[in-house]
């Protein structure tokens, strides 16, 4: 059986694991960082959390501190026998904690792109097998009726809020958009290996949950003039629409006509779209295209 004073240091202790989650979430709410992290669908409940978090750890203080002895209980099970089994057990959760308080907040780049694997390729529809615009394939209908209002635009404008079912509808009818304008910005990406005058890929990461499921996608860019451009720079890209064979598949590549540095945009990732063909003509009402 668990002495009642061992109970009630553990428990002040889980209290102050519990107050370091609620303020560091606080913290990052706070200074719109948790972009970052999580998508914003999940980013609104988390916000939250704080509030669960600090009761919880409440109840746990009052406990410590004013309950009777006969009423504390560890449900049986046994505390770590020693000081050093304690601090290795509550080390798991304050290292995370102690990295997320000091190291920055900034969003995935180059780095963590080259470690999952950088894709080039959008659409899940082959491409031979895709007629001019018209599809049998109720699932490669949005992509379809995309692509026919794409192919409109002088200059296509990437929208982040349909970025990956832009690509995906080009990607789709690629051999049509041969020679069509398109903007587009996101971060420079090229292989570890690769000079800084090289050409690269322009590149967004797609998250669906959190970062830990993103997945990075990049358009190839033939800068025509050699840049100095680092790796992680954010730019803004404009040219034409060709396609070319890298590494043994076809893929569209942007023959740029400018090629501008940007800021970093306060949402840096990209997210998935319920209706990409209705979120387009909301986003053309009045609305400029985002960085």
């Amino acid at each position: 059986m668990n002495d009642s004073k061992s109970i009630r240091l553990h428990y002040l202790f889980r209290a102050a694991v519990l107050l370091a989650f609620a303020c560091y979430i606080w913290r990052l709410a706070d200074q719109d960082a948790l972009a970052f992290y999580v998508a914003p669908a999940l980013a609104r409940w988390i916000k939250l959390c704080p509030v669960p978090l600090g009761l919880m750890a409440l109840s746990l203080i009052l406990q410590a501190v004013l309950g009777k002895s006969a009423m504390l209980c560890n449900c049986d099970h046994k505390l770590p026998a020693s000081r050093l089994k304690s601090t290795a057990l509550y080390g798991l959760f304050a290292f995370p904690l102690l990295l997320g308080f000091t190291l920055p907040d900034r969003a995935l780049g180059t780095a963590a792109a080259a470690k999952k694997g950088m894709s080039f390729s959008y659409s899940a529809v082959e491409p031979e097998k895709a007629v001019r615009f018209e599809t049998n394939d109720p699932y490669a209908k949005e992509f379809t009726d995309l692509a026919k209002i794409l192919y409109a635009q002088p200059v296509i404008p990437v929208y982040p809020a349909i970025f990956s079912e832009t690509f995906g509808a080009i990607d789709m009818y690629k051999k049509e958009f041969e020679g069509k304008q398109i903007a587009v910005s996101g971060f420079v990406y090229r292989d570890q290996a690769g000079a800084e005058t090289e050409p690269f890929a322009v590149s967004r990461f797609l998250v669906q949950c959190c970062t830990a499921d993103a997945t990075p996608f990049g358009i190839l860019v033939d800068p025509v003039r050699p840049q100095n451009l680092p790796v992680d720079t954010w730019v803004k890209v404009q040219g034409k629409l060709h396609v070319i064979s890298h590494e043994g598949k076809e893929v569209i590549q942007i023959e740029a006509s400018s090629i501008s540095p940007i800021e970093q945009p306060d949402t840096p990732y990209i997210y998935t779209s319920a209706d990409s063909v209705e979120a387009w003509h909301e986003l053309q009402k009045g609305a400029k295209p985002s960085k």
